[in-house]
């Protein structure tokens, strides 16, 4: 379903300046081979520093005390610097789920068998999840995409997750799922084990023990945390000689549709699109952009945090991530990612709508103005 056309700018939103949207490139091949994809994360396009001048210029004059809206007027600067955009938008808003299978389950990981990957695609493609309400009610399009046919990843306790060829081809398969049309991608996945991968990934991004990173995941009790905890220790030895490299480490504890996310998310920098992200797995995929670029990471916002004590909350922290929201939200799917759409429609909503001092004939203060 369409959204809601946004109220026409003011004048100085659409001062002129250069549209860095209109003007890339089109999005580079996907990678084909480890140097393929490393060459894409290294060179990556920065945002157009104009329209985020001209964005915080017509800030400054509306009509409310400077900073007031707080994040929201930083959510608006990052959008129009992302798309190129003096005057950002949300007309089309896209969420994808990324679907997984992972063969460390084999390691008594999850309460969950392998098979509710398949049915809670089904689910999603039926319109009977709680992404599918939530992106419905952001006017945001969802589509569902199973990545290597939800063929498991190997054991990564005993050997890598994927071969070189397997990963490339999952990462190739999100970069090529990023729709060229795309305002804003939210992100999220499904994947029965992928917490275990997820946590395996941060311990070798960020450190600390398997203790440190595995979490109860969808339902484990204590007895079952720990063995999850043994396992990424396990795996974190097993690979250890490999782990300085960002790519080793998707490839080998990873999963396809971490892999795929990866991808995306690649691609959207790439295009000038800006990417919410959906919690603790999500944001374990992207962090190896953030070891092979300063910036890998600067196109995306956090959207939620279940806690300031998690998962989550200490690799946000290790990549200097905020984010958006809590409410406890621990599903995945790409929920938080979809319900922060609604604060980033609120951010423009403000931003072109609102009034200068000027038209309003409202009065500044002299601190105001000088």
């Amino acid at each position: 379903m369409p959204s809601a056309p946004l109220p026409a700018p003011h004048p100085l939103s659409s001062a002129p300046a250069p549209s860095r949207q209109n003007s890339l490139p089109a999005r580079p091949p996907a990678p084909e081979s480890f140097q393929d994809l490393a060459r894409l994360c290294a060179t990556l396009p920065e945002p157009d520093s104009t329209a985020q001048e001209v964005i915080a210029l017509r800030e400054a004059q509306l009509t409310k005390p400077p900073g007031s809206l707080g994040r929201l007027e930083e959510l608006t600067r990052w959008l129009g610097g992302w798309q190129g955009r003096v005057t950002p938008r949300l007309e089309r808003v896209q969420v994808i789920i990324f679907a997984g299978n992972h063969g460390v389950t084999a390691q008594g990981v999850s309460p969950w068998p392998q098979e509710v990957t398949a049915q809670m695609v089904s689910n999603f493609e039926r319109g009977g999840a709680a992404i599918n309400q939530l992106a419905r009610t952001v006017d945001a399009t969802l589509e569902v995409v199973c990545v290597n046919g939800l063929r498991a990843t190997a054991d990564f306790t005993t050997q890598p997750a994927m071969s070189e060829h397997a990963f490339v081809q999952a990462v190739a398969t999100g970069y090529n799922a990023v729709p060229a049309d795309c305002d804003l991608l939210c992100l999220g996945e499904m994947g029965i084990g992928n917490t275990t991968a997820a946590s395996t990934m941060a311990a070798a991004v960020a450190g600390g023990s398997g203790t440190d990173w595995a979490g109860a995941g969808t339902g484990l009790d204590k007895y079952g945390t720990a063995q999850k905890a043994a396992v990424v220790q396990e795996a974190l030895r097993y690979h250890a000689p490999q782990l300085s490299s960002p790519l080793e480490i998707a490839r080998r504890v990873g999963g396809f549709e971490l892999a795929a996310m990866l991808g995306a998310t690649l691609a959207a920098r790439h295009m000038g699109i800006p990417v919410l992200l959906d919690g603790f797995v999500c944001l374990a995929a992207v962090a190896p952009l953030a070891q092979m670029h300063p910036e890998g990471l600067a196109h995306t916002c956090l959207s939620h945090c279940a806690t300031l004590t998690g998962q989550t909350h200490r690799l946000a922290s290790h990549l200097n991530m905020e984010p958006l929201l809590g409410l406890g939200l621990r599903l995945g799917e790409g929920s938080g990612a979809a319900l922060a759409v609604a604060i980033l429609r609120g951010a423009l909503a403000c931003h072109t709508g609102m009034a200068t001092f000027a038209e309003a004939a409202v009065s500044r203060s002299d601190t105001l103005e000088h």
